[in-house]
């Protein structure tokens, strides 16, 4: 099968080779990730030219859906992360029984076929798993592990954000389906508040109450959580027995990730700091209950 064949030598002969080469001690200071990243993609470069991966479809197959993770971003913080792909594919042949006659990867980059391409996951003993529905249909599912500051996984922070899905299936006639980027996904940081409290608890009614806490985001590169400064965190109040929160005011995190606001106690209730995440880092939230009297 052209694509675990091809796109295996590409993707993971030259990563796994990588775990052999010694790390310059400047860039182990300064960067744990720096000497991974040239490594990688000057192995990439070099074994991708011999690769004739393209985006084709012959016959009348079809992938009719692709699901990444229940359809939710992939949160990844300093532990391995495993998340579940399905492929659903139709042929009015039947979808190929053999060993990774469906198969699926993402990739982090702008080209597969070029080698401009600097992270890439999947699991390389193909489906763990297909259903075959009729004759014509079948599902396989495939569980992925995003491992973070490994080489053959999240080895650098900045493969955060935007995946590609890649997906490939044959036929029993021949026919086959192949598609650099099916869809996108999104894989991201970790993000979770430290320090979290509001106070003085209990308060008296209409003194004042200080709420404040860290945001902090998962570093891929060092494996360790830093603040995360320059970000937007709404302060929430839900009253006790009510079951949504209200947006009191929005504050900006400092350099360091530290937040700070006061307000003015009024009944019972749950204050939080809600972080509602982007591109590149998941959403976090920290509570803390205070007794009005």
């Amino acid at each position: 099968m052209r694509m675990r064949t091809s796109l295996a030598a590409a993707a993971f002969s030259g990563a796994a080779a990588l775990t052999a080469l010694t790390v310059p001690a400047a860039h182990a200071v300064d960067n744990p990730a720096a000497a991974k990243a040239e490594q990688f993609k000057s192995a990439h470069k070099a074994q991708s030219k011999q690769r004739p991966f393209t985006a084709t479809v012959d016959g009348d197959i079809q992938v009719t859906k692709v699901t990444v993770n229940a359809n939710s971003d992939v949160v990844v913080g300093l532990s391995p992360k495993s998340f579940n792909v399905y492929v659903t594919v139709t042929d009015p042949s039947g979808v190929n029984q053999e060993q990774n006659g469906v198969d699926v990867a993402l990739w982090h980059g702008s080209d597969l076929e070029s080698g401009d391409f600097d992270g890439f996951l999947w699991n390389e003993n193909g489906a763990e798993s297909c259903d075959y529905w009729s004759a014509t249909s079948a599902t396989c599912k495939f569980t992925i592990a995003a491992n973070p500051g490994a080489v053959d996984g999240l080895w650098d922070s900045s493969l955060n954000g935007k995946w590609n899905v890649t997906v490939f299936a044959s036929a029993n006639d021949g026919d086959s389906y192949e598609n650099d980027v099916y869809k996108n996904h999104w894989i991201k940081r970790a993000s979770s508040f430290s320090g979290f409290n509001a106070s003085p608890e209990p308060v008296s009614k209409g003194k004042t109450i200080t709420v404040s806490g860290t945001l902090n985001r998962a570093s891929w590169s060092y494996m360790k959580y830093y603040g995360y400064g320059s970000q937007p965190v709404q302060l929430q109040f839900k009253k006790a027995g009510a079951s949504t929160y209200s947006t009191v005011k929005t504050v900006t995190t400092s350099s360091s990730g530290y937040a700070k606001t006061t307000v003015t106690a009024s009944v019972d209730g749950t204050w939080r700091f809600h972080y509602a995440g982007n591109s590149a880092s998941s959403v976090a939230d920290a509570y803390d209950y205070v007794d009005v009297r």
